[in-house]
């Protein structure tokens, strides 16, 4: 089954639809490469969903220890580089509510630290991972 369509809508900008869902999104390029910056860039979706996947299959198993995980967000910062351009850093700082015993804490750290985000990404790329716990 395909993931999802992708139309150029001219002027640097995409629309995306995921198929199952029927959810769409759009791209647009980023003001430091020729674009508005209206919209998240491709490579903002990339550094996003790192954090995106994290907080997912955290949530996955904060279900399964019976811990309460609402409300937990996410920071992204993406840092770019040239020749060739390309995401050099992704930092991810994420926060979580308060009363999450210290053993749920690091089963959560580990398994945000194996989403299968992470393990796509290329190795060149640092990433600078922060849990910050309520």
């Amino acid at each position: 089954m395909k993931t999802s369509k992708v139309v150029y809508l001219g002027n640097l900008r995409t629309e995306n639809e995921h198929l199952k869902s029927g959810n769409k999104f759009m791209t647009d390029a980023p003001t430091d490469n020729n674009g508005k910056g209206e919209a998240f860039s491709p490579t903002d979706t990339v550094a996003t969903g790192l954090a995106n996947c994290m907080i997912t299959v955290m949530g996955i198993k904060a279900r399964d220890l019976n811990v309460n995980m609402d409300g937990t967000s996410a920071l992204v910062t993406k840092t770019m580089a040239a020749n060739p351009r390309r995401i050099s850093k992704i930092e991810v700082s994420l926060e979580f509510p308060s009363g999450i015993d210290e053993r749920s804490r690091k089963i959560l750290e580990h398994t945000g630290r194996t989403c299968p985000v992470l393990h796509s990404l290329h190795p060149d790329i640092v990433l600078d991972i922060e849990f910050n716990w309520g």
